[in-house]
């Protein structure tokens, strides 16, 4: 859930309680901060981050024009990466994990998952699949319909959470979206953080610094990532971006502005 602001909110007593019942529940915990457009030079540098070192990824994400699976919870995408096969996912978000059903739970595509960002937290259920090499390409030319991405267990966990009566190859493909994704252990960190650069077709950025761990060293990993990030001069206090919300409202616009001049 994002948080505006300069000065992010900070959870009260009910909410610290609800997200340690979720970590109590989740397979993993993701810590994720946004750095200000105005910050990220300053922060790669920083951090000595080597763009080199990166790895290129392509992001289609599938919805209605007007975003009807978001408003339901519902995250549908597909990537190409780099010397690495395709992926595609449907999640949902906000999950309880004790309520998820026994048999999803012990699936071993599946991972449920909580994360957090300065302020907020959110935790989702996430059934991953592996698409044909070619798949998300063909599927992006329009050679192929899009439920051919995902599996019958992902069809079926779609079916059971998206409105009634809307399939998958009734969806549309918003992207791609190309991003920069690297994974590097900064001098003075014991841990290895995530930063991720995602490329808006309008020109804008969102940088994200992530890294993962067990549920259970959640709150104390996120004190020792604060206080180094702090060190090294990393604005901790910027308004906190997704990086699916942007681009999906993105792309619905764009639609609707083609829409509305056709």
């Amino acid at each position: 859930m994002p948080v505006t602001g300069k000065q992010p909110k900070r959870l009260s007593d009910a909410d610290l309680q609800q997200l340690l019942g979720l970590l109590q529940g989740a397979d993993s915990t993701e810590l994720k901060l946004t750095v200000p457009d105005s910050e990220q030079r300053s922060t790669v540098a920083a951090l000595g981050m080597d763009p080199l070192d990166a790895q290129v990824r392509q992001v289609y994400f599938f919805d209605t024009p007007d975003l009807a699976l978001n408003r339901h919870g519902l995250v549908v995408r597909a990537r190409r990466v780099q010397q690495r096969g395709n992926d595609s996912v449907v999640k949902l978000r906000p999950v309880i994990p004790d309520s998820l059903p026994s048999g999803l739970r012990k699936s071993k595509n599946l991972v449920v998952e909580v994360d957090a960002m300065p302020g907020g937290y959110v935790c989702s259920a996430s059934l991953k699949g592996t698409p044909a090499a070619d798949g998300v390409k063909a599927v992006a030319a329009g050679e192929r319909p899009i439920h051919k991405l995902f599996s019958k267990e992902q069809q079926a966990f779609f079916a059971t959470h998206a409105p009634e009566g809307l399939g998958l190859n009734d969806l549309v493909i918003l992207g791609p979206i190309n991003l920069l994704k690297l994974k590097f252990s900064p001098r003075g960190y014991r841990r290895r953080l995530v930063a991720e650069l995602w490329l808006y077709p309008d020109g804008s950025r969102i940088l994200e610094l992530s890294t993962k761990c067990a549920p259970t060293e959640a709150f104390d990993v996120a004190a020792e990532t604060r206080a180094f990030l702090a060190k090294q001069g990393v604005d901790l206090s910027g308004e906190q971006q997704t990086k699916t919300s942007t681009a999906l409202e993105f792309f619905s616009r764009n639609l609707k502005a083609a829409a509305d001049t056709s």
